[in-house]
C-alpha cells in the first residue's frame, strides 16, 4: 500500500497507528469516524460527567467502536477498566479493543514492515 493509493482526509490522529488503521479502512472501502463520540463513565453528585471514554473509531456499516492501544499489555489496565464500565453502561454498544500485538499482526498482514508499524507507549486519553 502506498501513500498514492490512499484517499486523504483532514483529520488530525493522536497516534500514528491511529493514522494507519485508518489508511487500511480507506484502502478497503470502509466509511469510518474518528473519536465521534464521548461515553460517560461517571458523575459527581451535581450530575456532571468527570469520566467518560471516547473509542478513536467508529463504522458505520458495522456499528462498531473500535480503540486501538500500542502500550505495553501491562499498562493498559486503566484502558480495560473503562471499557469493562462502558460495556456496564452501554451494553447494546458494541466496541472492540485491538492491542498493541494484534495492531502488530494487522499492520503485517496489510504490508508494512516490522520497523515500519507505529507502536509505542504513547500516553494518551481514553
Amino acid at each position: 500500500m502506498t501513500q498514492q493509493d490512499i484517499p486523504r482526509r483532514n483529520v488530525v490522529f493522536s497516534h500514528p497507528s491511529e493514522q494507519e488503521f485508518a489508511h487500511i479502512l480507506d484502502f478497503y472501502q470502509i466509511p469510518w469516524e474518528y473519536e465521534p463520540k464521548a461515553f460517560a463513565l461517571a458523575w459527581d453528585e451535581n450530575g456532571n460527567v468527570t469520566e467518560a471514554f471516547t473509542p478513536d473509531f467508529y463504522l458505520p456499516e458495522q456499528d462498531l467502536y473500535i480503540e486501538l492501544t500500542t502500550m505495553e499489555q501491562h499498562l493498559i489496565t486503566r484502558k480495560h477498566r473503562k471499557l469493562r464500565r462502558l460495556r456496564e453502561l452501554y451494553p447494546d454498544v458494541k466496541i472492540k479493543l485491538i492491542n498493541r500485538h494484534a495492531f502488530k499482526q494487522l499492520m503485517l498482514k496489510y504490508g508494512l514492515d516490522e520497523e515500519e508499524i507505529p507502536v509505542g507507549n504513547t500516553a494518551r486519553k481514553g
